[in-house]
């Protein structure tokens, strides 16, 4: 008569691709949630409710992030997170909408993710594209002025919506790309398009693609002697660039948020993480904060995920990337880019 009440676990969904050209990605998402839950598990849980991963795979395909999302909603999950991917994200949004579920995603960072979520239940802790995109049309102006720029995307979601931004934002102060043009993604001969830049006469060229592509052409580039400064997005920001690219990778800029590893808040995860043998790069920190996210929608919403939402956009959440702020549509106020380079299999800030 006088046992405690029981209480049951909070499922909360994680959904990324974990098998596909895309899966490093995937591995960085599931590391960096299943430390936050283990370390929020280790404090209490939330008022005594233990949170558990519920793993789902979209292999960053539009088709089964929606069938994802139906799974999810089947099984009765208001909470879900992860999202390397925009271009099964977005489709599977509609669905966390309809079903009323929160959604915190930690990559996925297509602007059309959010724009039509104003006042809703889709959120994200990553920098959407539009400041990237600006951040890197930034470093082309001040970098490579006067050079014969070339601005190339692999059809993606991701990687057409952040050409598009780069593009506006150089041509809008007079600098004028000499090739704006696609490549199709999980192509492996790279020749005509390189022949193509040499046409051109391009000395710099800005890809928005993911690691093998980037990294597929970087390599071919060497094999066929052509001399052009590439520089990514953040995509790049795992080791199967380098798998790839080799060598040929050295030199390779991206545009990163400011390495979350630095941060003071980051550094028992990044210490807890390293012991267990895995590297925290990529977003793997914002996995975390992902979690964390998430968590704190669900204690200060009373496990209502529409209370949840309204409770995030209220009031700062304290993460390992310090307090985010989120706007009317979800996504993170004031987020900061660095540059980056490629040497010997790791990438590091550039300086001035």
């Amino acid at each position: 008569l006088f046992a405690p009440p029981a209480h049951a676990d909070i499922k909360i969904g994680l959904v990324a691709p974990f098998t596909g050209d895309l899966a490093l990605g995937g591995e960085q998402i599931k590391r960096g949630a299943e430390q936050a839950i283990n370390d929020i598990n280790a404090k209490g849980g939330i008022d005594g409710q233990k949170l558990v991963l519920y793993p789902v795979d979209d292999a960053c395909d539009p088709k089964q992030g929606v069938t994802a999302a139906n799974k999810i909603a089947s099984e009765g999950i208001k909470f879900v997170t992860g999202f390397y991917c925009s271009s099964s994200a977005i489709p599977a949004s509609k669905t966390y909408m309809d079903e009323e579920i929160l959604m915190v995603a930690a990559g996925a960072s297509s602007p059309i993710l959010t724009e039509g979520a104003k006042n809703g239940t889709v959120f994200r802790v990553y920098p959407n594209d539009n400041s990237q995109g600006a951040f890197i049309a930034q470093q082309l102006i001040k970098r490579y002025r006067g050079k014969r720029i070339a601005i190339l995307d692999d059809q993606d979601a991701w990687g057409a919506g952040i050409a598009e931004m780069v593009k506006k934002k150089v041509e809008a102060v007079g600098v004028h790309p000499v090739l704006v043009d696609s490549y199709m993604a999980g192509t492996r001969d790279y020749g005509s398009l390189i022949t193509k830049l040499e046409h051109y006469k391009v000395q710099v060229a800005f890809i928005a693609g993911f690691p093998t592509g980037v990294g597929l052409i970087v390599r071919q580039m060497k094999e066929q002697g052509a001399h052009i400064q590439v520089i990514g997005g953040d995509a790049l920001t795992t080791n199967q660039f380098w798998n790839v690219a080799g060598p040929a990778g050295n030199g390779v800029l991206l545009s990163f948020v400011s390495d979350p590893r630095k941060r003071a808040e980051a550094k028992p995860v990044v210490a807890a993480l390293r012991k267990a043998g895995f590297e925290p790069e990529g977003v793997t920190l914002y996995a975390y904060a992902a979690v964390q996210t998430v968590a704190a929608g669900i204690e200060r919403g009373a496990g209502d995920p529409f209370k949840a939402a309204k409770a995030l956009r209220a009031k700062p959440v304290n993460t390992i990337l310090g307090p985010l702020s989120f706007d009317p549509y979800g996504d993170i106020t004031h987020p900061a880019f660095s540059l980056y380079q490629w040497h010997n299999g790791n990438y590091n800030e550039v300086k001035g």
